[in-house]
């Protein structure tokens, strides 16, 4: 799942993902709340959560921080499985540790590369 305002950086990340060939289905959310509301349908409704989340941190509506305020509340089956890997311009360590309160995985900047998706994906789904 790909939670990002910049459609310019969903559209990259998704030509990636789709070039590498790692996902059978990319779930791709223009905002904190329309993202809540798919996990909602998906994973409390359909019992059918992505694997991994990739947030942005600086959104409208709801930004990335609250975000996963509003997803830590949520409850559902096999939510721990989800990994959650923020992805900013931010260089800020404050941000990087504020994430990492907020059961956030890891913390890349963008943009999304192909070796930084390899790394992830050999981290945390080898």
């Amino acid at each position: 799942m790909l939670i990002d305002d910049d459609s310019i950086t969903n559209f990259l990340n998704e030509l990636l993902i789709k070039e590498m060939d790692i996902s059978e289905e990319l779930i791709i959310s223009s905002d904190g709340q329309k993202a809540l509301d798919e996990l909602y349908n998906r994973c409390i409704l359909k019992d059918e959560c992505p694997d991994l989340i990739l947030l942005d941190v600086n959104m409208p509506v709801i930004n990335g921080f609250e975000f996963l305020k509003r997803y830590n509340e949520m409850v559902f089956d096999n939510k721990s499985s989800i990994i959650i890997v923020m992805l900013s311009t931010s260089l800020n360590p404050r941000d990087k540790e504020k994430a990492e309160t907020l059961n956030v995985k890891d913390y890349l900047n963008k943009p999304l590369s192909k070796e930084g998706m390899n790394e992830l994906l050999e981290k945390y789904f080898n």
